[in-house]
């Protein structure tokens, strides 16, 4: 048998336990039908067919969730970091016990391609064993003495938190923000993406039998629109943090405004990625190729803007369009796999509307631009080169979320930050140039969160992740974590040697 054929083979297995009934939802320790009759049908990307059907909560199974976070939230307070730490490092045990259970569910669910998802669930136990290490010194604070009196901070955990999670690396990216809620002393409700939801329950269950308490983590499946607004509404939930659209973290914010949840968006991109005619040009072409059209192009860093300066333009899109044309699109459990289905129907339709909107503005189409029939009833699109585009184009101002990459020439530093900047975005930029002063103005002036200079995305966990404009409000990642899972709290005591105002003595 194939290696194709083999991880099939092995992969329905893993989906067989999803299909006896409906996916409900996780509270309080164990699987629950919930209330709602409403049910989502669950599609593979890869052919189209049902994998299986998913139950959307109403408000009765969201508020059970947030209750049961509520109630578990003061004996997970109380726990000591250092037992915190303990279970959250058998967690990444687990998880990596896993990992090929849930690398293979994750391509089937999401469409992503086996060479990325293979390592999903390595770097989700390191994310459980980064801030596992975290979690003694979660609370600590600072000294800050004054003449008479002692001022000194200390942080605790904000309360029960909702995490909405994307359905592009839905793994993943779920470990990277209910990791540092539990390092924290945070209770989690996880609300995943209707288009992606069997590893949510996976990660759960692990956690479960890890050792987390009941009630610690829930998971509440359902529409983003119906389900989420509940949660993200609820007075119990004291916090949102969420990975998703722009648009709807904008929805996010208003619905926690009457209970004036604090919240922390990751949200779109229309990232620059800027060559100019001295960088290493053999690198940069391998970082540019693979920053759009890895994960098939779903990824909120992507580097889907490609700016290329006027000496180089030409030569160097003809290269960029030599590898284009030979990335690997077919099905995601086939190891020589590079490009996967995008994850829904709708979403196709979406990215195919750019290609038409691309013409209609008077950019072309160098490379692709096409649903890939022979690959149908699966949701495969070519990979995708426009060139002759200006910053101005809808192609070149709108995250299209698929593996399509816009080409825009300029001539010196000045014009390239303009157009760098010139995006309601601003979540990451990449830099190549070999002038070391360059590469600092240009990091410091670009209007981005994250800036790469002669690298792709390359995550140093202690490091800041997050954007600026419409890309997001605040970071993840090391201490940061913890300002949006924590409140600082300062206490003040005086020697007994300062004067204290009397009043009607």
């Amino acid at each position: 048998m194939s290696a194709l054929g083999s991880n099939i083979a092995k992969a329905s297995r893993f989906l067989e336990r999803f299909r006896a009934e409906p996916l409900g939802h996780f509270i309080a320790g164990r699987r629950e039908r919930g209330s709602s009759r409403d049910l989502i049908d669950n599609l593979s990307p890869v052919d189209g067919q049902v994998i299986n059907q998913v139950v959307s909560g109403d408000e009765q199974d969201v508020h059970a969730a947030a209750v049961a976070a509520e109630s578990a939230f003061p004996a997970w307070r109380a726990m000591t970091g250092e037992a915190r730490r303990a279970l959250l490092h058998k967690v990444a045990e687990a998880i990596e016990a896993r990992r090929e259970e849930i690398a293979l569910i994750e391509c089937m669910d999401t469409g992503q391609a086996l060479r990325f998802m293979s390592g999903a669930a390595l770097r989700a136990a390191e994310n459980f064993r980064f801030f596992a290490d975290r979690a003694p010194r979660a609370s600590d604070g600072l000294a800050l003495p004054a003449t008479e009196h002692m001022n000194y901070t200390v942080r605790q955990p904000i309360g029960p938190v909702a995490v909405i999670t994307p359905w592009n690396t839905p793994f993943m990216l779920s470990t990277w923000k209910i990791a540092p809620a539990l390092a924290a002393g945070c209770t989690v409700v996880h609300k995943p993406a209707e288009w992606s939801p069997l590893t949510a329950m996976l990660l759960v269950e692990i956690m479960t039998e890890a050792g987390i308490p009941p009630g610690v983590v829930n998971v509440i499946n359902g529409v983003g629109e119906r389900t989420g607004k509940l949660l993200t509404e609820h007075p119990a939930i004291r916090a949102t943090a969420f990975i998703g659209e722009s648009k709807t973290g904008s929805l996010i914010m208003s619905q926690g405004a009457p209970t004036l949840k604090r919240v922390h968006l990751e949200l779109g991109g229309k990232n620059p990625v800027v060559v100019f005619d001295d960088a290493d040009l053999d690198r940069a072409l391998n970082a540019v190729i693979f920053m759009i059209y890895s994960l098939n192009g779903e990824r909120c860093t992507s580097a889907s803007r490609l700016l290329v300066q006027r000496s180089i333009y030409k030569a160097f899109i003809e290269r960029v369009a030599e590898r284009v044309v030979r990335l690997k699109v077919g099905h995601p459990l086939d190891p020589a796999t590079e490009v996967g289905p995008l994850i829904h129907s709708r979403h196709l339709d979406k990215v195919l509307s750019y290609f038409r909107i691309a013409q209609e503005e008077g950019a072309q189409i160098r490379v692709g631009g096409c649903r890939v029939e022979s690959l149908k009833p699966g949701i495969y699109v070519e990979p995708t080169l426009f060139v002759g585009a200006t910053n101005s184009m809808r192609v070149a101002r709108e995250e299209i979320f698929g593996p399509v990459l816009t080409a825009i020439p300029f001539d010196d530093e000045a014009e390239a930050l303009r157009i760098a900047n010139a995006t309601p975005y601003g979540l990451t930029a990449y830099v190549w140039t070999a002038d070391a002063g360059r590469a600092l103005r240009m990091a410091h002036r670009v209007d981005a969160g994250m800036v790469w200079v002669n690298s792709e995305n390359n995550r140093h966990l202690p490091a800041p992740f997050g954007g600026m404009k419409a890309s997001g409000i605040g970071r993840d990642g090391g201490d940061y974590s913890f300002d949006f899972y924590m409140e600082t709290k300062n206490i003040c005591m005086a020697f007994g040697t300062h004067c204290v105002p009397k009043l009607g003595a």
